[in-house]
């Protein structure tokens, strides 16, 4: 099997060390004491690049399991859920808040903008009964981000729990959890963390815990239940087996991060450098601003068949990007420049592939993309 590189907006590139990690012994981390520990301890380490005191848990499921358990856990039959909507991941929040017997009230933005922090305000003055309101952080489809540090202290400051999807910009954007009074934050092993897929990463503060304990009925789901985490160190009771090699590897992917002091700075120089040059090249970005450190989205050019350009990119130039689903399905490719990806050496080869490739297809780019980059970095 021949393995691409992977510039994907996630899963992404794993390095070496993650890799290594994942091949160690395992223990039974159920019977263990020391793994309790370990887990523990690695919970505490994430929440130091969270920036934040409250409990993080590390689930065993991908990060759309961290979406699902936040909405589960605090949703009852008949509850006004604020949906903060621009983007695909923006509006999905809803399937989860109405399996659960939420009342879904959207507030819906331009989705090639950032959300407008003034018309949310607005929105609020005349609306605010809402238990708790969902937005993302980076919508990966769309590459729009959202300021956060705005959005989350505005709606706690109306008394609204707040939910954050930031699966596609932990570890690759600024993320400051407590002091932009986030109550949950969800995050995923595959994506700028750089580890392989099938963790999820959350931190729960004490209002969330509390809105848990409180309810008047059972949380509907097991798995889904963040609440039965709570004590799991004092009890030494894992609601489930943890995949012990996962968070072995994770654990490895986050001191990496932790080591890296210049991560942030790397991935904003190379979101944009890669921007400029994608229009110098003549191409058309999908975003109007909000413009993210972890994917860029380019319009596809007339004429290109998009799952025909990603196919001979790979085949020729052994690289994956993406093309998109639902509404951009067709209409733009996705470029991941986040964690692993992050690198100028890794991207600047990206470029070249897919200015090859656009050149193989008819599409004359007007500036040489890699030379473009390198000389913006």
């Amino acid at each position: 099997m021949k393995i691409p590189y992977i510039m994907t907006p996630g899963p992404t590139e794993v390095s070496e060390n993650v890799r290594l990690a994942r091949s160690k012994r395992c223990t039974n981390p159920d019977f263990d004491p020391e793994f309790y520990d370990f887990y523990k301890e690695t919970c505490e380490i994430t929440a130091k690049f969270l920036n934040t005191k409250n409990q993080v848990l590390i689930l065993n499921g991908e990060g759309i399991l961290g979406l699902e358990a936040a909405c589960a856990s605090l949703t009852e039959k008949g509850d006004r859920v604020l949906v903060i909507d621009n983007g695909i991941f923006g509006e999905g929040f809803a399937d989860f808040i109405k399996l659960y017997g939420g009342q879904v009230v959207f507030f819906k933005q331009n989705r090639k903008r950032a959300i407008d922090i003034d018309k949310l305000e607005k929105f609020l003055e005349k609306d605010s009964d809402f238990k708790y309101a969902t937005v993302v952080h980076c919508d990966t489809p769309s590459g729009v981000l959202n300021d956060i540090s705005k959005i989350c202290p505005m709606l706690k400051s109306k008394g609204i729990l707040t939910v954050v999807d930031s699966v596609s910009a932990m570890g690759g954007e600024k993320l400051e959890v407590d002091k932009w009074d986030i109550d949950i934050v969800i995050g995923a092993s595959q994506k700028c963390i750089s580890a392989p897929p099938g963790l999820t990463i959350l931190s729960v503060s004490s209002d969330a815990f509390n809105f848990m304990k409180n309810r008047k009925s059972k949380i509907a789901s097991f798995y889904c239940n963040l609440l039965v985490w709570k004590d799991y160190y004092k009890d030494k009771w894992f609601p489930y087996t943890p995949p012990i090699s996962d968070i072995v590897g994770f654990r490895q992917a986050v001191e990496n991060i932790i080591k890296d002091k210049n991560i942030i700075n790397r991935h904003h120089r190379i979101s944009v450098a890669v921007r400029e040059a994608v229009k110098m090249a003549g191409l058309s970005l999908y975003t109007e601003n909000g413009y993210s450190n972890t994917v860029t989205v380019i319009e596809v050019p007339n004429g290109i068949e998009d799952a025909k350009l990603i196919d001979y990119m790979k085949d020729y130039y052994n690289v994956m990007i993406a093309g998109c689903f639902g509404y951009l399905k067709g209409k733009v490719i996705r470029i991941g420049h986040m964690g692993e990806n992050a690198k100028v050496d890794k991207v600047s080869y990206t470029l070249y592939a897919l200015q090859k490739s656009l050149e193989h297809f008819g599409f004359k780019c007007k500036c040489d993309m890699p030379s473009y980059f390198l000389n913006k970095i």
